[in-house]
C-alpha cells in the first residue's frame, strides 16, 4: 500500500471512529441497546485499527504523522478509556452509557478537525483548542441528557480553553514564520544581451474563439487560442512586446520553463508590474536553451491561463530537418484543444512531437503505431534513451515531453487521454491499458554532479484554515503557512540546494520553480537510475517524498508553486530569494 493510500485510508477511518461513537451515543440517549452496543464495538474496533494506520504513517515519515501521534493518537485513548471502560461495566440502563460515547465521539473528530483545519506541523495551540471544545461539548451533552457536570469538568473546560487561546490556535501561521522582507516588491535583474535578431509583439485581448464547433468566450494573444507559436535558432535575440488591449486585471509573459534572467520573468509584484490596459512591456533575452518550452500570463494566473492566454515557445539548435510539431494540449471551457489533426509524412522521414501540457492536471499520452524515444523533457536532452513501444507517458501540468520516431509506411497515432490529436492517417488503436514510463529509471546513468548540498529545505504540502486574511480560507499550504506569509528560502549564488518536498495532502501538486531546472535525486527513497533528470514541473502525488536538488546560479527573486494554478492561487505560493 502506497503512503497516499495510507493517508486516505486512515482518514476515513477517523470519519468511520467518529461516527460509530456519535452513533452509538445517540443510540444509548434513545435507549436503542443493541445498536448503541453494535455501533459502539465497531467504533472500538475502527479506533485500535487506525492505531495501525498511523503507525505505517509515522514509520514512513514524521511530516504524515506528526498530529495524528501527538494529538490524535492521545485522544483517541482517552476515548478508549473511557468509552470502552463503560461497554465492560455490567449491563444497566444503556442511557448511563452515552455521556461516555458522546466524549468518545468528540475526542475523535476534535482529533480529525486538528488534521484536516490545521494539519503540518502540528502545535501545542491546536491541541489545547481541540481539548477544550471536547470537554466543553461533553459539558453541554451532560447538561441536556438530564445531568450536571461537576465544578471541577467546569473549571477544566474554561482552564483549558483559556491556555489554548493564551498558547494561540495553530491555525495560522506560527510565531516566528512570517517573512523579514514582504514579496510584494519587484526585483529587476537584467543583463546586456545585444540587439534583438527576432521581434515579436503579442496584443493580449477578450475574443470568441471556435472550439469544436462552439463560440467560447476566451483571453488570448492576437484573437488566437493557442497564442502565436514564437520560435528561434540558437544565438537569436529574442524582443517580445506585450500590449494588454483589454484585459482589466492585467497581463504579463511568464517564459515556463525558460530559464530568463530574473527581469524577464513575468511575475506581477516580484519582477514587474501587471501590464495593465492600454499599456506594454518589453522583454528581452538571449535564446540559448534548445528546447520545448511555453509562455503564458502570470497576472490572475488560475483564470488567465484557464481563459486562454498561452502559447509555444521552440529554440532550435538549427534549422528544421524533417517534421516538428508541437502539441499544446489545453481545456478552454470543458473543451479539449487542439483539435484532431492529420498530416501525412513520408515513410523515412523523422518526427520530433513536442508535448505541452498547458493545463493545471496531468494528462496521459499514448502513440500508437510506432517504437519511438523520449528525446527531452522540460527542455533538457536524456542520456541514451532507449526505444519504447506500447507505453505511455504521464505529463505533469506545465510539463514537456519530446517524442522522436522515424516514420514508418503504416499510419501512426498521438492520443491524449484515448483521444487523438495527430496522425499520419486513419488509426484504430486501445492504448488504455498500456504501462506508463517511469522517467527516474529510462536512459543512461551519469554521476551526480554533488558530493554535498549548500543548504537543505523541506517543503509539507498539505491544506489548512488561513486565518491571516480579513476572511477565513481553506488554503493550500506549505510548512502550515499559506502565501504571502511562507517564509522565503534564502541562498546565496554558486550554493548547491536541495529540496526535500512532502505531499501529505490527498491531491496531485505539480511543482514548479522559476529560474531554474532541478535534478532529481530520489523518489520515495529510491534513487533516480536512469539518465539524470532536470526537470521544472513534476507531479508530487499525495504521500510522495521527492529530492531534488539544483545550483544557484540565475540570481534574483523566484517563485516556487504548485502549477495546478487555483491551488497557487490557494496560497501555494513560495519564492526563492538570492541573498
Amino acid at each position: 500500500m502506497t503512503v497516499g493510500s495510507l493517508l486516505a485510508a486512515d482518514l476515513v477511518i477517523a470519519v468511520l471512529a467518529a461516527a460509530g461513537w456519535l452513533g452509538g451515543g445517540v443510540a444509548s440517549a434513545a435507549r436503542r441497546r443493541p445498536l448503541a452496543l453494535g455501533l459502539a464495538a465497531f467504533a472500538l474496533l475502527a479506533t485500535l485499527t487506525r492505531a495501525v494506520t498511523i503507525t505505517a504513517l509515522a514509520r514512513a515519515g514524521w511530516w504524515f504523522a506528526a498530529e495524528k501521534v501527538l494529538i490524535a493518537a492521545p485522544l483517541s485513548l482517552a476515548a478508549v478509556l473511557v468509552a470502552g471502560a463503560r461497554l465492560l461495566r455490567r449491563p444497566g440502563d444503556i442511557r448511563s452509557a452515552a455521556v461516555p460515547k458522546l466524549f468518545a465521539g468528540y475526542a475523535l473528530s476534535g482529533a480529525l478537525l486538528v488534521t484536516l483545519l490545521h494539519g503540518y506541523p502540528a502545535s501545542a495551540g491546536a491541541g489545547l483548542l481541540a481539548v477544550a471544545g471536547i470537554v466543553a461539548a461533553t459539558a453541554v451533552t451532560w447538561r441536556v441528557l438530564g445531568a450536571r457536570p461537576s465544578r471541577t469538568v467546569s473549571r477544566g473546560a474554561v482552564a483549558v480553553a483559556v491556555a489554548a487561546l493564551v498558547t494561540g490556535t495553530g491555525l495560522a501561521v506560527t510565531p516566528g514564520t512570517v517573512p523579514a522582507a514582504a514579496h510584494d516588491h519587484e526585483y529587476r535583474e537584467t543583463r546586456p544581451v545585444g540587439e534583438p535578431t527576432r521581434r515579436f509583439t503579442l496584443t493580449a485581448g477578450t475574443t470568441t474563439v471556435n472550439v469544436s464547433g462552439r463560440d467560447v468566450a476566451a483571453w488570448a494573444f492576437d484573437g488566437q487560442v493557442p497564442g502565436p507559436e514564437l520560435t528561434a535558432t540558437v544565438g537569436d535575440v529574442l524582443e517580445v512586446t506585450l500590449r494588454n488591449r483589454d484585459i482589466g486585471r492585467g497581463v504579463t509573459l511568464h517564459w515556463h520553463g525558460y530559464d530568463v534572467p530574473n527581469g524577464q520573468d513575468g511575475v506581477p509584484g516580484v519582477t514587474q508590474a501587471a501590464v495593465l490596459p492600454g499599456q506594454e512591456f518589453v522583454y528581452r533575452f538571449r535564446a540559448d536553451q534548445v528546447g520545448t518550452y511555453w509562455y503564458h500570463t502570470h497576472a490572475v494566473f488560475d483564470v488567465g491561463v484557464r481563459m486562454g492566454l498561452y502559447g509555444v515557445l521552440v529554440v532550435r539548435p538549427a534549422p528544421v530537418s524533417g517534421v516538428d510539431v508541437t502539441v499544446p494540449v489545453h481545456t478552454l471551457a470543458g473543451l479539449p484543444l487542439p483539435a484532431p489533426r492529420t498530416e501525412p509524412v513520408r515513410a523515412g522521414t523523422p518526427v520530433r512531437l513536442r508535448l505541452i501540457n498547458t493545463d493545471s492536471t496531468t494528462h496521459r499520452y499514448a502513440l500508437a503505431g510506432t517504437p519511438f524515444r523520449v528525446a527531452a523533457i522540460d527542455g533538457s536532452d536524456l542520456a541514451g534513451p532507449t526505444p519504447l513501444t506500447d507505453t505511455a507517458v504521464l505529463i505533469p501540468a506545465g510539463g514537456r515531453y519530446d517524442l522522436v520516431f522515424t516514420a514508418p509506411a503504416a499510419p501512426v497515432a498521438l492520443l491524449v487521454d484515448g483521444r487523438a490529436v495527430w496522425s499520419t492517417g486513419p488509426l484504430a488503436a486501445a492504448t488504455g491499458d498500456w504501462p506508463v514510463l517511469d522517467p527516474l529509471s529510462y536512459g543512461t546513468a551519469e554521476p551526480t554532479p554533488w558530493a554535498r548540498f549548500d543548504r537543505d529545505y523541506t517543503l509539507v504540502l498539505d491544506r489548512g484554515l488561513d486565518l491571516r486574511r480579513l476572511l477565513p480560507r481553506y488554503a493550500h499550504t506549505v510548512n502550515g503557512a499559506a502565501e504571502p506569509d511562507i517564509p522565503p528560502q534564502v541562498v546565496r549564488p554558486g550554493d548547491t540546494v536541495r529540496f526535500t518536498i512532502v505531499n501529505r495532502s490527498l491531491v496531485v501538486h505539480p511543482w514548479h520553480l522559476h529560474g531554474h531546472h532541478v535534478l532529481v535525486l530520489s523518489r520515495n527513497g529510491q534513487p533516480a537510475t536512469g539518465s539524470p533528470l532536470w526537470l521544472d514541473s513534476f507531479d508530487v502525488r499525495p504521500g510522495d517524498v521527492w529530492e531534488v536538488a539544483f545550483r544557484a546560479d540565475n540570481p534574483g527573486m523566484w517563485a516556487n508553486h504548485c502549477h495546478n494554478l487555483p491551488h497557487a492561487e490557494a496560497g501555494m505560493v513560495l519564492h526563492l530569494m538570492y541573498s
